[in-house]
């Protein structure tokens, strides 16, 4: 059930993308951007190399010259069929040859770089070598904000994620939770995942009982009981694009406190949704969500930042956490999942992607968030 595929990304939207990232490079007081496979790359042309190794591949950017991405020529015949391709020059090293060479005359030789965040130490610190003047930072440091704001395209994949995991989550409640193991239910989690759909699952969390009060148990052996708690946390990619969502169920009818938290995380889910708007700072959804959840007495229970942002990765930039002033902007799309997490009891957590309207926000999972029983 994968439903029908959205248009596939063209070299010119690839070309806009790494002139709007060189643009973004010399505003920040950067001599432009090296780009190491991964994320950032494919979001910037569409290339992914079938096999990361030692050899050296690096895309380059700078406002006011033409991309350029080193490649070992071994691997230049993939690389010129990406879909960015026809919007960048491909300069390709053979085995034997020094591939930093090939690249440093790309670069100011007194310049500061953005990196993206996953470059081998290896290329870099030979980099500097080569060009002692250089220096670099991260691109999380030096351009968070790089690929935050989606344009419609992504927008679509990511609400087709969404709704994946939506459904997803309609047919899980359907199978029996008691006297299985959690390892098992995940193992149903990743399978209505790729049916709906995903190319890729990234994880897929049961927290059952005790193992609740862990926001990133891994499901195990632990046979799941009537009374439990379970959270149920999963996502992957479809399209491309990330999918991320928590719902929390209960094995039988839960008893007076289980309810009760749950409804607390609830209203907190929603306190922080409702700060999702233009021009509000990412603290603010943060402080709304865990305003809620202190004032009912859990504030010391609530151990992790309130959202992520999601795209090509199911975590990134930007962060609702306290101290992240940065305002929010329309096409932003990131997680609200407060949760509450008691000790060697139980845990509760609530989580949808957002993305910011011209108004306000809209949620990209819309399963009820109300306390389910299983079975």
């Amino acid at each position: 059930m994968t439903g029908s595929s959205p248009a596939s990304f063209t070299a010119d939207d690839y070309r806009a993308r790494m002139r709007r990232a060189a643009r973004a490079a010399e505003d920040a007081g950067l001599a432009g951007l090296l780009v190491a496979p991964g994320p950032d790359l494919v979001w910037l042309t569409g290339y992914a190399p079938t096999a990361v190794t030692e050899r050296l591949t690096l895309l380059v950017l700078a406002a006011g010259q033409d991309p350029v991405l080193v490649v070992p020529a071994l691997e230049a015949p993939d690389a010129a069929h990406a879909a960015g391709a026809p919007a960048l020059t491909l300069r390709d090293w053979t085995d034997g040859k020094d591939p930093y060479a090939a690249t440093a005359p790309l670069l100011d030789a007194a310049g500061r770089f953005g990196v993206s965040d996953n470059a081998w130490a290896l290329h870099l610190l030979a980099l500097q070598k080569a060009l002692p003047g250089t220096s670099y930072v991260s691109l999380t440091e030096g351009l968070p904000m790089l690929r935050a704001v989606k344009d419609a395209a992504e927008l679509t994949r990511l609400a087709a994620a969404g709704a994946a995991a939506d459904a997803t989550y309609e047919e899980i409640r359907k199978v029996p939770f008691g006297g299985r193991r959690e390892r098992d239910v995940a193992g149903d989690l990743a399978d209505l995942l790729r049916r709906f759909g995903h190319s890729e699952v990234d994880f897929t969390i049961v927290a059952s009982g005790p193992n609740g009060a862990n926001p990133h148990h891994e499901a195990g052996d632990r046979v799941i009981e009537r009374g439990d708690m379970v959270v149920l946390d999963f996502g992957g990619l479809l399209h491309g694009y990330g999918s991320d969502t928590s719902r929390t169920v209960h094995v039988g009818e839960p008893d007076a406190e289980q309810r009760r938290v749950h409804d607390i995380v609830r209203e907190a889910q929603e306190a922080g949704f409702r700060a999702v708007r233009p021009g509000a700072a990412c603290q603010d959804v943060d402080r709304a969500a865990r305003a809620v959840i202190t004032e009912a007495g859990y504030g010391d229970y609530f151990i992790h930042r309130t959202g992520h942002g999601i795209g090509v990765t199911t975590h990134e930039p930007p962060y609702m956490i306290e101290g992240e002033e940065r305002p929010l902007v329309p096409g932003m799309c990131f997680s609200v999942e407060p949760g509450i997490y008691l000790p060697g009891r139980f845990g509760v957590r609530i989580e949808d992607i957002v993305t910011v309207t011209e108004d306000g926000g809209r949620r990209l999972n819309n399963t009820t968030r109300e306390l389910v029983t299983v079975d």
